[in-house]
């Protein structure tokens, strides 16, 4: 057959290549670093919303290229063939339409993640098996939780472009959480963001003393106030 023959797929079913992301010094460079500092670097719009942890350390991070998934509301058919595919430290990131009447993935299934070496799960959906999710080793950000269990039929997509829980992911794309929240911060722009972050952590931490020391500059926030017309 000719290595030019297009690949026809089945409406609502496309199975992608995995996408190895920014640099392994990229990623280890972001390890550790706060979620709300790299959402500050870039300007502070971008992030799920409506995600909760299901792990039990607040102090747990995740950090990793982006392996997404797009699946119909209550059936998980492609997580289990994208788990055939993860790699050592990718983030399986789950477009799960914000349904939370069946759960996408349950205790069997982080028995997987934990032998496959998955750095996190972010599912705009729901889990099961909390206590089994509680347990430290797999971080995983959720949108609820219910006993209910999955379909296994399909449709369903692996590394597609997708939304989760109001946080646009590539491919690829450089999954940061912890427990302000989870972040992607796009493969192409992740080196520049890292050298953003940097700075304003360096930033913070001349604020913070300031604070500390009661020697803050009033002239900070009166200017702002009195731009806008206020007497201070």
């Amino acid at each position: 057959m000719s290595t030019n023959t297009k690949i026809s797929w089945p409406a609502g079913y496309r199975i992608n290549p995995r996408d190895a992301g920014p640099s392994a010094e990229v990623v280890s460079g972001f390890q550790g670093l706060p979620a709300a500092a790299i959402g500050d670097a870039m300007s502070r719009n971008v992030g799920t919303v409506g995600l909760r942890q299901y792990h039990a350390r607040l102090d747990t991070t995740m950090c990793g290229p982006a392996f997404t998934v797009r699946v119909r509301p209550g059936d998980n058919l492609m997580i289990h063939k994208a788990l055939m595919m993860v790699q050592p430290g990718d983030v399986l990131v789950i477009d799960g339409g914000g349904d939370v009447t069946q759960a996408l993935v349950g205790g069997l299934m982080r028995t997987t993640c934990v032998a496959k070496g998955v750095a996190g799960l972010v599912i705009d959906g729901a889990v099961r098996d909390l206590t089994e999710w509680a347990e430290d080793g797999m971080p995983i950000f959720a949108k609820g939780h219910t006993h209910r269990g999955p379909s296994k039929d399909g449709p369903g997509e692996i590394n597609v472009p997708i939304s989760c829980a109001g946080l646009a992911v590539l491919p690829g794309d450089l999954i940061v959480g912890d427990a302000d929240g989870v972040i992607a911060v796009p493969k192409d722009q992740a080196e520049d963001i890292l050298a953003r972050t940097r700075a304003h952590l360096e930033k913070e931490a001349r604020i913070r003393e300031s604070n500390r020391t009661g020697s803050a500059d009033p002239e900070r926030f009166d200017a702002v106030l009195r731009a806008k017309g206020l007497p201070v």
